[in-house]
């Protein structure tokens, strides 16, 4: 009986601990916890300068508070042939959607490469090859890599150098407020629940918008 009494004694530590660690056996994997995590708390990005397509430099947390939309950023590098090319697609349809219900003024989004070979005008060669409206969508490209490594760290983006000069990387949709916290995190074949996300978000007030900066005389 004493041993049986030990084993469901420690079943039940063991359950406790999965318990705690699966958020209450609702998340099986940890990044399925990460996100949980970030959903509760919000974390603050790095510093990060950036490389617009336009060719100017930009404080990343700057260009978010002086926008005010709340953005859904995702990583990508020119490139890249296949995730890439998948996630484009998937942006561009969020493009439309936003677009369509009038949330222009409210969301944008942001693909940022982690490719220190794409410049400016590359970037801007790959905006029109998505058909991004400027307006929208912008594209980016870190400066320093220091700050690459430690943003794409937060934000849960893992790269690999593959043979021919190309990465092998994960993907996923990053809502992102315009005080520079990371919200949420969503799936790549999940463009719809990450614009959900990003409105549910304005909603709360978490984004001015361009109408609200246009009042304010910004």
């Amino acid at each position: 009986m004493r041993w049986i009494l030990a084993l469901m004694l420690a079943l039940a530590a063991g359950l406790g601990a999965l318990y705690g660690l699966t958020g209450g056996f609702t998340v099986l994997t940890a990044e399925d916890a990460r996100r949980q995590d970030v959903a509760r708390h919000p974390r603050p990005i790095p510093a990060a300068e950036v490389l617009a397509e336009d060719g100017r430099v930009l404080d990343l947390g700057q260009d978010l508070s002086r926008d005010g939309r709340i953005a859904i950023i995702n990583f990508f590098y020119t490139r890249c042939l296949s995730l890439c090319l998948v996630q484009g697609s998937q942006t561009e349809r969020l493009q439309e959607a936003i677009v369509a219900r009038g949330l222009q003024d409210r969301i944008r989004l942001i693909s940022v490469s982690f490719d220190p070979r794409d410049r400016a005008p590359g970037l801007a060669r790959y905006a029109v090859r998505m058909n991004a409206d400027p307006a929208v969508w912008q594209f980016m490209s870190f400066t320093r890599a220091a700050q690459r490594e430690a943003a794409l760290a937060l934000f849960g983006i893992t790269v690999v150098p593959a043979p021919l000069g190309e990465f092998e990387h994960n993907a996923a949709f990053h809502i992102v407020t315009p005080d520079g916290s990371l919200a949420r995190v969503l799936d790549l074949d999940e463009p719809g629940l990450a614009l959900i996300a990003a409105e549910a978000l304005a909603d709360a007030g978490h984004g001015a918008g361009s109408a609200d900066r246009a009042a304010d005389g910004s």
